[in-house]
């Protein structure tokens, strides 16, 4: 039987159940009728419950996720999704700066390549829980992590209690490498270089829509991409799209969209932000779009190659409501990052403070990338390895840390040869007409939109 994830309804009540404790809802009375009619918890780590769910339950769960959108949100002033709202919170906003140079071909290839690394290292342990990452690498005898995971060595006992990602481990263990395989983090940027070259700087939330229902296969959405993408099937627009029975709005989707937008905006960290904010509300509300604007200010500052790691992350800050949950995790993941010399600690306070959040929401993965690009004060190889060694959304934050640090590196080149080799300048995806292309050719495409016109049809 069939059981397609991330869009039956009786698997997003729990998730939208726990969502609206998070944002300051009081969801108690619809969680307890949801329990008293044998509604189960959401599922803790896949995207669908292990058996199908009564018609009765299913229709129910349908009028709570209704019911649930309608209660008033105590953190809705402090966490604006509106971009006029999200300025006016922000006191250090960007201002427009005189434009800066365009960062070389290099240094997009190199962002590029590291966006890859990162997210193939992260492959073959997403969804495993923090002690079973430990656990393989240290019997694969990569602990603290410093390379590709490998089975070799790794006795069948712990294989059997944390087994690799089912659908990654053949093509992203060390042995198994051999280019880069297709991911949605990947995917995603592929999407944003298409987007900006059919409908320019100033595309619209719409034109995102229309691209991906003509580029984008329905079976590559997860989460909220996914449930969007329904909503835009069943005739519903955004931004609501992003609102409709969409409990995933807060997670880390539009985050790993973000990088293109940073790209192809150097030195212009608030045209970066603003250009994020267009593409994540189809998808995201509040802290899921501010992730994906600090990600971009963030890239943006470090495209202009003259800023280091820690500049480019105040930079990024200065997009995110100062008062919202995103700001607050973000300033507590850099504060021990920089003061704690042990990064198995930071991990560990990290996961305590927000053990409540799934393991795909955007606060805890975007402290994660913070933390990880502070501690290892933006070396390219000590970002992505103490992304992925953090646990949670591991290929995703691999991929943004290493698009992070391999911008900063500034040339191929720098990133040593065991990350680079084993992808021999070849990247799979089902998007259009990408498949196969080289890194250096998207450094190529990258480098030509940070030039174009602004222009829409």
């Amino acid at each position: 039987m069939l059981r397609l994830t991330w869009v039956q309804p009786e698997d997003l009540l729990g998730h939208e159940l726990a969502q609206a404790y998070q944002d300051g809802r009081a969801p108690e009375a619809i969680a307890a009728r949801w329990h008293a009619a044998g509604g189960p918890d959401a599922p803790p780590r896949a995207g669908t419950s292990p058996t199908p769910a009564s018609r009765y339950l299913r229709a129910l769960a349908g009028d709570l996720l209704d019911e649930l959108a309608e209660l008033p949100s105590g953190l809705a002033d402090a966490e604006p999704t509106d971009l006029g709202q999200i300025r006016a919170h922000c006191p250090d906003w960007p201002a427009r700066p005189v434009p800066a140079p365009a960062p070389t071909q290099a240094h997009l290839e190199a962002a590029w390549l590291g966006r890859a690394v990162g997210c193939l290292l992260g492959k073959p342990v997403e969804k495993l829980p923090l002690e079973g990452i430990r656990d393989l690498a240290r019997a694969g005898g990569n602990w603290p992590l410093r390379t590709w995971f490998t089975a070799r060595g790794v006795p069948d006992d712990l294989l059997r209690t944390h087994p690799w990602n089912r659908r990654s481990a053949p093509t992203s263990l060390a042995e198994n490498i051999d280019g880069m395989p297709e991911d949605d983090d990947l995917n995603y940027p592929l999407l944003n270089l298409l987007l900006l070259q059919r409908y320019g700087r100033d595309f619209t939330t719409a034109d995102v829509a229309r691209l991906w229902l003509d580029e984008l296969p329905a079976g590559r959405t997860f989460t909220a991409e996914r449930v969007a993408y329904r909503n835009l099937l069943t005739g519903i627009e955004p931004p609501h799209t992003a609102h409709h029975r969409n409990p995933f709005r807060e997670w880390i989707g539009a985050l790993i969209r973000a990088d293109v937008h940073g790209w192809t905006n150097p030195g212009d960290p608030a045209a970066a932000a603003e250009a994020a904010h267009r593409d994540a509300t189809l998808t995201h509300t509040a802290n899921g779009v501010y992730a994906a604007m600090f990600t971009a200010a963030t890239i943006a500052e470090a495209a202009t190659g003259h800023s280091d790691i820690h500049a480019c992350l105040r930079t990024g800050l200065t997009v995110v409501p100062p008062a919202s949950r995103l700001a607050e995790a973000i300033r507590h993941a850099v504060h021990l990052a920089r003061t704690t010399e042990d990064f198995d600690t930071v991990v560990d306070a990290l996961h305590t403070t927000h053990r409540a959040y799934h393991w795909v929401h955007a606060l805890p993965n975007t402290a994660l990338i913070a933390a990880a690009l502070t501690h290892a004060n933006g070396d390219f190889s000590g970002s992505i390895c103490r992304a992925v060694s953090g646990g949670w959304d591991t290929d995703s934050n691999g991929a943004t840390a290493g698009s992070v640090a391999g911008l900063l590196t500034g040339a191929p080149a720098a990133l040593p040869d065991r990350w680079t080799t084993p992808l021999k300048n070849r990247l799979a995806t089902s998007v259009a007409d990408f498949d196969g292309i080289g890194f250096d050719t998207l450094a190529q495409l990258t480098h030509q939109l940070t030039h174009r016109e602004t222009r829409h049809p």
